[in-house]
């Protein structure tokens, strides 16, 4: 865990602009800076870095954030990488707080393996372009294959030489430890000998997000029906194969840019295609797609395109496992290539252009596919068209996304007249394996309570209840999550976070802060935004402390939902006016010398007075419940109360209270 103090002293030294022109060319523009948005492609700039809020903008695709989440964004960083590499860059030294000695430890263990790969890779790399086995037999193979000297380099290709303990005789006479050679799969122990695991094989690195090297691909070159064609490292507390994707690191900016995901099956595939231009393409290295896989892509795009090879096996492949990609609310696109062919062997046959021309003319939807293939296999068979009716409907019952509500009205109407079965018929079936799926996560979660264990993340949504519902109904889904007051209480954390140490009143040196968390009422009940809530917690916990945090502690939070809403709320345009206008007109701009005092109280009051007229409500439905006289009377005493406090906020104070 790194340390708050480090955290404060990167934080202290971060330039947004700095950091955001290590990978985007700005031009200063007034008090901004302009630039090509790096999330989307785009001609004319739209994206812009506002030094004094300490945030970036584009008004073309709505990417925003501080300089931590564009590291995150654009170079899949985690929080923690992403504040690692800041340190590194500000020359900050990281101080970690104690952690158990079993998470050390783990901790320990991770960082030799990664030190390991990284020092296998190095060595399979030289040996491939230094030594004469590996030109002759390595080099030879990938030049075989099309791949120029400067694509192997760039996915850090190599060679083990066909010896029995070459590469393992080197790291051993390096100091590196056995064991974790073996865990690595690098090394393996025969005869109580330990040899090279991947000996006469040409590598590919797997690498993660950031780069960092989790595993090796091993293939052999020489036809041996003993020994099997790929040797991959085994799984370990770094490389678990089903949530790793082969060439995402490669990928992640490409991907980003052009909104979609290429999938292919082999290392091959991913780096043909890579040197032809097409770099938004990774592969699942011949497995079936896993949901962590499928949430991988998720974080890069919704846009998932298939290329499978046109056979039947390929067809087959194809529509294994893609229920589950419709679920985590991708939207699923395949490719088929001709027959006796691979995305390596066609993009080479027919070139760059031509192999973008047919993925674009040939791309079908997932589920009208596989509707046309098991319509084609069904034929006149009654008890198949039936099978088929049902399997469609559970597909489409798995869209269970508000946003995704049209999309799967859509299919419903298309899949009914492919079918030739009715409309509401199918909507009934659709909502029949909703309800199903609703029921069994329901009992999962009431076993799982009974156990005093927490919940699984994958509960059925309220968006997918409600899209039942409005299905049932014939309707619409209705947004239910806009909040008009929320307004409020957005600037209620804007205050606080801008003025929450300036004084409040002259005569006692009370804070604003202090006003906020001195109302007569809870701080937290006059918010309903749970992040708020989150923040106004934080916040006064830090102010009892008699330690103010400052608008970059949230601005730059661990908590990404804190921080998307802070970004938010200093988005928002504030009026500005020129000291010369201010001083002729005697006009204050909205939070110039005192204003914020009256924007305080009219906040505050606003907040009090919704609190007040709900209290209102509550107390009228206790008194039309209640068949104690004497309790009704406490309800009418307590009716009274309120609306005379309601008087004195909206009357007796003189401010502004709805703006």
């Amino acid at each position: 865990m790194i340390s708050q103090q480090t955290i404060q002293q990167i934080l202290a030294r971060i330039d947004i602009v700095e950091i955001v022109g290590n990978f985007v060319k700005l031009k200063k523009r007034g008090a901004n800076y302009l630039g090509l948005c790096p999330f989307h492609n785009e001609k004319s700039p739209s994206f812009t870095v506002t030094p004094s809020k300490e945030i970036y903008k584009c008004f073309g695709c709505g990417a925003s954030g501080n300089a931590i989440k564009f590291l995150m964004e654009h170079e899949k960083y985690s929080y923690v990488e992403a504040l690692r590499w800041l340190a590194q860059r500000y020359d900050v030294t990281v101080e970690e707080t104690e952690v158990s000695a079993e998470v050390k430890q783990q901790q320990q263990l991770a960082d030799s393996l990664y030190i390991i790969n990284n020092f296998a890779r190095e060595y399979f790399s030289n040996t491939l372009f230094n030594t004469e086995e590996g030109q002759n037999v390595g080099l030879s193979y990938f030049e075989e294959r099309g791949f120029t000297q400067e694509t192997i380099r760039k996915f850090q290709l190599g060679y083990s030489l066909n010896a029995w303990d070459a590469f393992t005789k080197t790291a051993l006479a390096k100091g590196y430890n056995l064991e974790y050679l073996q865990k690595t799969g690098l090394v393996t122990i025969r005869n109580e000998q330990p040899g090279d695991n991947y000996r006469g094989r040409v590598v590919f690195p797997i690498h993660n997000q950031s780069g960092k090297v989790l595993g090796f691909g091993a293939r052999i070159l020489v036809k041996n029906d003993r020994a099997p064609k790929y040797v991959n490292s085994p799984e370990n507390e770094i490389y678990v194969k089903n949530r790793v994707l082969y060439g995402t690191y490669f990928a992640r900016h490409s991907i980003d840019k052009l909104n979609e995901c290429l999938l292919v099956e082999g290392y091959t595939d991913v780096i043909s295609l890579h040197q032809a231009g097409i770099e938004n393409v990774v592969a699942s290295s011949g497995t079936s797609l896993t949901q962590h896989q499928l949430r991988l892509i998720k974080k890069y795009t919704n846009n998932l395109t298939i290329l499978f090879d046109g056979d039947n096996a390929g067809v087959k492949a194809a529509l294994r496992g893609l229920d589950m990609a419709i679920e985590e609310g991708l939207n699923v696109k395949l490719v088929l290539i001709p027959d006796k062919e691979d995305p390596d062997s066609y993009v080479q046959k027919i070139g760059a252009e031509a192999f973008r021309q047919f993925i674009a003319d040939n791309k079908q939807d997932f589920i009208l596919f596989k509707l046309q293939i098991s319509m084609q296999d069904a034929g006149n068979d009654t008890t198949k068209k039936s099978q088929l009716v049902n399997e469609i409907a559970e597909t489409i019952a798995k869209i269970d996304k508000t946003e995704d509500f049209t999309r799967q009205q859509d299919y419903i109407r298309q899949c009914s007249q492919v079918l030739k079965i009715d409309e509401q018929g199918l909507i009934n079936l659709v909502n029949k394996f909703i309800r199903e799926k609703f029921q069994k996560k329901e009992q999962q979660f009431n076993r799982d309570q009974e156990k005093n264990a927490p919940p699984h993340d994958d509960d059925l949504s309220p968006e997918a209840i409600a899209a039942m519902e409005a299905m049932e109904n014939g309707g619409v889904v209705a947004d239910n999550f806009f909040n008009p007051d929320e307004r409020q209480e957005r600037e209620l954390v804007k205050i606080l976070l801008r003025f929450g140490d300036k004084p409040f009143s002259e005569e006692d040196q009370n804070t604003v802060a202090d006003y906020i968390f001195h109302l007569p009422y809870d701080f937290e009940s006059l918010a309903d935004n749970e992040i708020v809530k989150r923040i106004l917690r934080e916040y006064k916990q830090m102010y009892d402390e008699d330690n103010l945090p400052d608008k970059k502690w949230f601005l730059y939070h661990s908590d990404h939902d804190v921080t998307a809403l802070v970004v938010q709320i200093m988005e928002d345009k504030e009026a500005e006016l020129s000291p010369k206008w201010k001083e002729e007109f005697e006009i204050d701009t909205v939070y110039g010398d005192n204003a914020y005092l009256k924007d305080t109280i009219s906040t505050t009051n606003y907040l009090m007075l919704r609190k007040i007229r709900k209290m209102i409500i509550e107390n009228q439905q206790e008194m039309e419940r209640s068949t104690d006289f004497e309790a009704q009377i406490n309800c009418i005493k307590m009716h009274k109360h309120l609306k005379q406090l309601e008087n004195e906020l909206t009357n007796g104070l003189g401010t502004v209270i709805f703006r």
